[in-house]
């Protein structure tokens, strides 16, 4: 009995000590000065506000973390005792479960919110659902919602120990949506600057479209946008990108081609005739790739309503699609995120 005892005790020891710290390597991107002057910004709500110093530093965060991921290296024991909460009040598969998987390769605890089984649905303000997350103790509150704006609500009501970060709010942002793209396509051409990037479909609704023409722009990319009159925006061109509404002219000399999801609610509204109208004049498929760059690549930052904005086989040729790279750059950002807002030190 004793022996089996202490073979207990030396496993749980071994355990404990064979989880990771944070390398030296990944030591040396967090003491960056884009890393420290992100960490002491306490949140991410929008990427107009990030510096391309503090993008930077979250991406080569990532890139260092995304490595480790590929060696099987994680999790570290980089945020062990740290708690972080979901609030998810739109429907997510991605991102939801890309920020849960990140939190768990540092060590940290996820609490999951599910608002359809919580006290929201008997009619729970967002600020009380805050104030009561908060009093848990959570180190950060990572939102999704169908209001604009409302990460700086929450900003406003949670105690200043408190991270917030966006996941998505309304038509406005999706910083870490804009993030991963941004990882993927320096990984391809190690600079965005002068790149064609065109984004095709729904760009007046598009929370995607609005973070990744903020953040390309900071990178002197050449931004083009495609798609129906109705669904771009009017005076989008004071954003400092071109506007189209035929697609083959559009992706003339692409070097990224980023297909958005199209929100079949926008036919409901009569903004497109039908989904096979807009799939005749919108769609992304190996045919219209004639008109790009040689070395052009796709985006979609999913979910992907399969041969209406994209083909299924362009979306899943490797030699084109960027699309599972996308993903795994996603849980690799979101880890960068939560480390460099939530480590202990300054």
């Amino acid at each position: 009995m004793r022996e089996t005892s202490q073979e207990t005790s030396q496993e749980i020891s071994t355990t404990d000590v064979t989880l990771p710290s944070i390398p030296a390597s990944l030591q040396s991107l967090l003491d960056s000065d884009g890393a420290r002057h992100f960490k002491r910004r306490r949140h991410l709500i929008d990427v107009e506000a990030l510096s391309p110093s503090e993008i930077e530093a979250i991406v080569e965060t990532a890139r260092s973390l995304k490595t480790l991921m590929m060696q099987g290296q994680l999790p570290l024991r980089a945020l062990s005792g740290k708690s972080v909460a979901t609030l998810f009040y739109e429907n997510s598969t991605r991102t939801r479960s890309s920020f849960e998987l990140a939190a768990a390769n540092l060590d940290a605890h996820v609490l999951n919110l599910d608002i359809n089984s919580s006290s929201v649905v008997k009619g729970e303000t967002i600020d009380d659902t805050a104030r009561t997350i908060s009093a848990m103790g959570v180190s950060a509150l990572i939102q999704r919602h169908a209001q604009s704006g409302s990460p700086e609500r929450l900003n406003e009501i949670a105690p200043p120990t408190i991270s917030i970060i966006n996941a998505g709010d309304g038509w406005r942002g999706h910083p870490t949506q804009a993030l991963l793209d941004y990882m993927t396509m320096i990984e391809i051409c190690k600079s965005v600057e002068g790149r064609k990037i065109v984004i095709v479909g729904d760009i007046k609704h598009s929370r995607v479209a609005r973070s990744n023409i903020s953040l390309l722009k900071k990178f002197g990319a050449d931004i083009h946008v495609c798609g129906p009159p109705p669904l771009v925006p009017y005076g989008i061109e004071s954003l400092g990108v071109r506007s189209h509404y035929e697609l083959c002219n559009a992706v003339e000399g692409a070097d990224f081609i980023m297909a958005l999801r199209l929100q079949k609610e926008r036919q409901k509204q009569g903004l497109i005739p039908s989904t096979a109208d807009y799939a005749h004049l919108y769609r992304v498929d190996h045919a219209c790739l004639r008109m790009a760059g040689s070395g052009v690549r796709i985006l979609h930052p999913g979910p992907i309503n399969r041969g209406i904005e994209i083909t299924g086989a362009l979306a899943d040729d490797p030699a084109l699609s960027l699309i599972t790279t996308q993903v795994t750059n996603g849980i690799a950002v979101r880890m960068a995120v939560l480390l460099i807002l939530l480590r202990n030190g300054d």
